[in-house]
């Protein structure tokens, strides 16, 4: 394939066959397991999972691969030519008849943070996630309060699942290299959210509204949404000082502090 449609799409094949490997371990696929893989490129990644999974559904936005993918794997892949953004997977789930996805893939880094947010939504129905994304994407996952990384998307991700960076990967194990280190990225998906709720599009305003100027303080980022009473009653009641900033504070912190201004 032309590298300039590969760099459209955001694409950069993983080919080296020890990280392939490492990666096909660690999901471990099941016979029970339906896989639905993101990018499924030149197949290889594919392939390892099909040989021990029941089902692997390869969604590949790029039709050039397809026919390719099609011909070459084995009759327990379904190859779909589609993005995975706008893909069913409700629908998925209900035709292959399970309780649950597991989802897996080499991520585009154009679409890291829209497909991790769309696995927050779909999270009732993924039981868990390995993907190949981004180092900076990952610690923004993984982070905690304190770190410059440390961001709603990450806030929200752990509310759900338990995030873990298993290991990076070198930009030379792709084609073409991408300019930054990759990550594998694991979520598993808690038995129950630690905050029920925290999810919901409520909760996420606020924590756009909190971190929305990092270099602010909390108290005036969030100005815009409650009244100085309101704030000020909140912040007594959990012992807040005035200058604290939105990423000095704990999940747990910043939890209470939206529950109180909404109660």
């Amino acid at each position: 394939m032309p590298r300039s449609r590969r760099h459209a799409l955001g694409q950069h094949f993983l080919i080296n066959e020890g990280v392939l490997r490492k990666i096909a371990g660690l999901i471990d696929p099941k016979p029970e397991d339906v896989i639905v893989e993101v990018g499924a490129g030149t197949g290889a990644l594919t392939a390892a999972l099909a040989a021990k999974a029941g089902r692997v559904i390869a969604v590949e936005k790029d039709g050039r691969l397809v026919p390719q993918l099609r011909e070459s794997l084995p009759a327990n892949v379904e190859v779909v030519h589609g993005d995975i953004l706008r893909t069913d997977l409700r629908g998925m789930l209900k035709s292959a008849g399970v309780a649950s996805l597991r989802l897996v893939g080499n991520i585009p880094y154009s679409i890291s943070s829209p497909l991790l947010f769309r696995a927050l939504d779909e999270r009732e129905i993924i039981s868990d996630a390995v993907i190949l994304l981004q180092k900076e994407v990952a610690e923004r996952v993984t982070a905690g309060p304190g770190t410059k990384s440390y961001a709603p998307l990450g806030i929200l991700l752990q509310n759900e699942f338990e995030a873990k960076i298993a290991f990076l990967v070198a930009p030379g194990s792709f084609s073409p290299p991408p300019k930054v280190r990759s990550a594998l990225l694991t979520l598993r998906r808690r038995l129950s959210p630690l905050h029920p709720g925290a999810a919901e599009e409520p909760y996420r305003a606020f924590l756009r509204a909190a971190f929305a100027e990092r270099r602010k303080m909390l108290w005036k980022n969030l100005a815009r949404r409650a009244t100085p009473a309101m704030l000020g009653a909140a912040y007594a009641k959990l012992d807040l000082a005035r200058t604290v900033r939105a990423e000095e504070l704990s999940p747990d912190t910043l939890f209470a502090l939206f529950q109180a201004l909404h109660s």
